[in-house]
């Protein structure tokens, strides 16, 4: 995969990244919205396929992107498809890092080292090219304002946005209100977006099901003396009666 085109990862992370700040809106929600844009990328790219709720490797060739080759060896090593709602609700928190470190190395934002309370040490992120962030969101505003079908990409990526909760951050206040509605809807206009965008919702509201069983489940042991089964004991009333 070549750097001619940003990935979706890439580009949710952009648009979370306030310009004024350098910190990113959501942090808690957006590691989850940048395992389901993995899963996006990874999937435009033909390397998984949804399987009903689940994703399944479809050709394990590496992409040459690192970030997401990564996810693609972690789904590999799964051996069979696994849920979206798990996969995203997994234990790789950190994305958040892993990826503003990936954007440093691609000279998309620059580290701005400062001090929170004159004490502790921060760093927070500048884009190097406001231009990118801007271009990002102004295809999130013309499918919104248009009512145009978007492309997959900025369908999954609204999908995406919407799902961490960045409409409040894009679109703030009453008069944001029709634009976040409008985010939301275009959730419908890709289907792997739309099944990742509900897997991180699901995951943050901690709905999850419960395992499958394959068979029901095997009675309890009862307990032996010599492989002959052991009697409960019988006191009080029960004994008297088991005499006569």
């Amino acid at each position: 995969m070549g750097r001619s085109r940003r990935t979706i990862p890439e580009e949710l992370l952009l648009l979370a990244l306030d310009p004024a700040t350098g910190t990113t809106a959501q942090p808690q929600s957006l590691d989850l919205g940048l395992a389901g844009a993995q899963l996006v990328e990874l999937a435009l790219a033909g390397r998984i396929a949804p399987d009903g709720d689940r994703i399944a490797v479809v050709m394990p060739r590496p992409t040459g992107d690192p970030t997401l080759d990564s996810a693609l060896e972690l789904l590999r090593r799964r051996g069979s498809p696994v849920r979206a709602v798990h996969w995203i609700g997994g234990p790789r928190l950190g994305l958040r890092q892993i990826y503003l470190a990936h954007l440093e190395r691609c000279g998309m934002v620059h580290a701005v080292a400062g001090q929170m309370c004159g004490v502790l040490p921060t760093t927070r992120y500048q884009a190097t090219d406001t231009a990118i962030s801007r271009e990002i969101r102004a295809r999130l505003d013309s499918a919104i304002r248009t009512g145009v079908p978007p492309d997959p990409r900025t369908a999954a990526l609204a999908a995406l946005a919407h799902a961490v909760g960045l409409g409040k951050h894009l679109y703030p206040g009453n008069e944001g209100r029709s634009s976040r509605s409008r985010l939301r809807d275009l959730i419908r206009h890709d289907p792997m977006g739309g099944l990742v965008a509900h897997a991180v919702m699901d995951v943050q509201n901690g709905v999850a099901a419960p395992p499958r069983r394959d068979h029901p489940p095997a009675p309890p042991a009862r307990a032996t003396a010599g492989g002959v089964p052991l009697q409960p004991r019988r006191t009080g009333a029960m004994a008297r009666a088991a005499a006569h």
